[in-house]
């Protein structure tokens, strides 16, 4: 998409967090300089300077001067810090991870879907379910929902092999992101998947990310209640 003459602010930084979301433009790439973005849409060098200044602020970009500017590595670097991978932590711990997709479904939000990942009834979601072993004894159960429009080759992935959380830190970089933790008893259908007692409180994660305004994902991780959370900085 090319917007029209006189864009905005917004519509530049809107149009440039969409190339980089998509990755039309990968992490760690230059993009173009305020002269040309200014040509392309038809704005004033101020208003691309602006939009640059807020997508540097969200953490999509980096601009160095002399350097130019550059799509962030950092989204990446953080998710890997902030978000860690199963399998990491799986292997950390000295055990053996295996992963196993239980469902994958293309489908249109509900009201319970919209309520999660924030977006529409009716609007297409992808919706995951897929479960994390460690020595063959189940470590997470993961539920997750991606929103296609904000990470459209989602859909063009089976998650056979590769679960969603990797596929996520490589493939959709995010500028903010919604960590929430609690204890809860299991459903009936997390009990049977965990292989623990549904009167058995479990650890729970809760993350959901963005994209600028727009959700790239919500996801409920369920452990055991062996589980432990460790963070160092």
């Amino acid at each position: 998409m090319k917007p029209g003459p006189r864009s905005s602010f917004r519509v530049i930084k809107d149009e440039i967090a969409r190339r980089i979301g998509e990755q039309t433009w990968k992490a760690g790439a230059l993009i173009p300089g305020e002269e040309a973005l200014a040509a392309e849409f038809g704005a004033a060098r101020a208003t691309v300077n602006r939009a640059l200044q807020e997508l540097a602020r969200a953490g999509l970009i980096e601009r160095k001067r002399k350097v130019g500017t550059r799509v962030a590595l950092h989204p990446v670097r953080q998710a890997r810090f902030a978000i860690p991978l199963v399998a990491q932590e799986v292997a950390a711990a000295g055990a053996a991870y295996r992963y196993k997709l239980l469902a994958r479904e293309a489908r249109a939000a509900d009201a319970r879907d919209a309520e999660r990942l924030g977006v529409a009834p009716g609007d297409m979601v992808l919706h995951l379910e897929c479960l994390h072993l460690a020595d063959e004894r189940p470590y997470q159960f993961e539920d997750r929902l991606i929103n296609p429009s904000a990470a459209p080759t989602a859909m063009e992935e089976s998650f056979e092999t590769l679960g969603p959380n990797e596929w996520l830190v490589g493939a959709a970089p995010f500028s903010r992101a919604e960590f929430t933790f609690l204890a809860a008893l299991p459903s009936a259908r997390e009990s049977r998947i965990l292989d623990v007692a549904e009167s058995e409180p479990v650890f729970v994660g809760e993350r959901r990310t963005w994209l600028l305004a727009r959700p790239i994902t919500a996801v409920r991780m369920v452990h055991p209640q062996s589980h432990r959370l460790t963070s160092r900085l």
